[in-house]
């Protein structure tokens, strides 16, 4: 399995981890994390520079590609989302199906 690949399986067990302990927040960040591996990944295939290490500015990066597809580029905006007072995202939406969708969508076909 190859690095990348290892490392977005990594966040995504560790995301199901903590949701299966009642700590969504944590499932959140893991899911972002595993988003940001592959976009890092999308864009070095594309020979573009990755000038940040985070996960989250890479995700508000990629919602501003302009050939991104329209479900991609909602993933990404749902994955930036920021919680309320009650730590509760403003939709219901299952970020880590998200993060999923997002990552095969920007990795599909590679080994």
């Amino acid at each position: 399995m190859t690095d990348w690949k290892a490392k977005i399986e990594t966040e995504f067990e560790r995301a199901k981890a903590a949701r299966a302990r009642g700590n969504e927040g944590q499932a959140r960040v893991c899911a972002r994390r595993a988003a940001g591996i592959a976009i890092r990944e999308y864009y070095i295939r594309r020979g573009q520079p990755v000038r940040t290490s985070s996960a989250y500015d890479l995700l508000q990066q990629l919602v501003d590609e302009p050939q991104l597809p329209p479900q991609l580029k909602q993933s990404a905006i749902y994955l930036t989302l920021r919680v309320n007072e009650e730590f509760k995202l403003p939709v219901e939406v299952d970020l880590l199906q998200e993060a999923r969708k997002l990552c095969d969508g920007l990795l599909s076909g590679t080994k």
